[in-house]
């Protein structure tokens, strides 16, 4: 038990700090801006620790089950994140456009600041990265489709018929992950794992393995994300009231929850491609990617149908332009089964335009 105690004590200092928070939310949030401010960054920091240690716990569920399964628990505990921190902020303050902002920030975070900072610094390490082209394809088709049907057609439904509408969307989003999971999981799983060649393997300096125990990695995920859905509640109510009247852009609330639920996506990600393991970052960042998109949208739209408050789904021109450059580059790039800096630059330069047009408020 000491021994459990001493390995996750940053995961304890995290709980320690959500227990403190939720006492004195009033308090803080009758103290000034500045204090707010103060108090919603210092959980960010106790939230980036938190998910250190997810990462770590999903690295080593990966190593267990192997791809995709390992891949697809840390998708899933990520977009499960963004879902709670969602419902709770929808109820708390009814911002039309917060859903759509974060699903479309989380899509560019994935896949141009996951996949493209992974890529740049891999192919830096490494040269070429290879992956099976076929997840890719996968992801990049089904995450267009999703996108397509739940934020682009929208703008042209006409008010009246929103609920018809709505309805239509939970049911194909929920026909698309099914048939993903049943790919990802079953007969077709071949499609998101790849077989590194042995001499890559000699490479790698030879370490002893940490014993994995997967019912307590499985449980300090679990545990693990449950502690940062406290705090980014926490969180997110004194940002707003801390960033309130600064002129801040609205979106900013949307990338920090985005960035929340990705944190423990990032770490691993970067740590695969920096071991030469490039199917897991495609799993990682495009997985995520496409859970957002097909998880999220049926359970906030079930949301909007259940207290008949609709809310704006379709992107704007400049989201929709970023979010089809994304998928265009990401179909080019990831078309021949490697990766190399070139392309991982690419998405990062399409990654730096979304943060300067967000910053312009666009």
């Amino acid at each position: 038990m000491l021994t459990l105690i001493k390995q996750e004590k940053l995961l304890l200092l995290a709980l320690i700090a959500a227990f403190v928070a939720y006492p004195l939310e009033h308090w803080m949030l009758h103290s000034g801006q500045p204090i707010a401010l103060t108090v919603g960054l210092v959980l960010v920091a106790f939230i980036v620790i938190a998910s250190m240690r997810v990462a770590h716990h999903a690295e080593l569920l990966a190593e267990k089950v192997g791809d995709p399964y390992g891949t697809m628990i840390l998708t899933l505990a990520a977009v499960l994140v963004e879902v709670v921190i969602l419902a709770i902020m929808m109820s708390n303050e009814a911002s039309p456009t917060l859903v759509r902002d974060t699903i479309y920030s989380a899509v560019m975070l994935d896949i141009n600041g996951i996949l493209g900072l992974a890529a740049l610094m891999g192919g830096i390490k490494h040269g070429e990265q290879s992956y099976n082209d076929d997840s890719a394809r996968s992801y990049s088709v089904m995450i267009l489709t999703a996108m397509g049907v739940s934020m682009v057609v929208p703008e042209f439904i006409p008010e009246a018929n929103w609920k018809l509408y709505s309805a239509f969307t939970i049911g194909a989003m929920v026909v698309l992950y099914t048939l993903f999971l049943r790919m990802q999981v079953g007969p077709h799983s071949y499609f998101f794992s790849y077989s590194y060649p042995e001499k890559r393997r000699r490479k790698e300096p030879t370490a002893e393995p940490e014993p994995i125990n997967l019912a307590l990695s499985i449980g300090t995920l679990v545990f693990g994300v449950v502690v940062i859905g406290a705090l980014a509640e926490v969180m997110s109510k004194t940002l707003d009231l801390g960033l309130e009247g600064s002129g801040a852009p609205p979106v900013i609330t949307a990338i920090l929850v985005a960035a929340i639920s990705a944190a423990p996506e990032i770490l691993t990600a970067l740590r695969a491609a920096l071991a030469n393991r490039m199917q897991s970052v495609v799993n990682i960042a495009m997985g995520a990617s496409l859970s957002t998109v097909i998880l999220t949208v049926p359970v906030m739209e079930a949301m909007a149908l259940y207290t008949g408050q609709p809310f704006q789904m379709a992107m704007t021109p400049v989201q929709t332009v970023m979010v089809f450059l994304t998928l265009i580059v990401s179909a080019i790039n990831l078309n021949d089964g490697e990766t190399n800096a070139i392309e991982g630059m690419t998405h990062f330069v399409l990654f730096a335009t979304f943060i300067m047009l967000s910053l312009l408020g666009l």
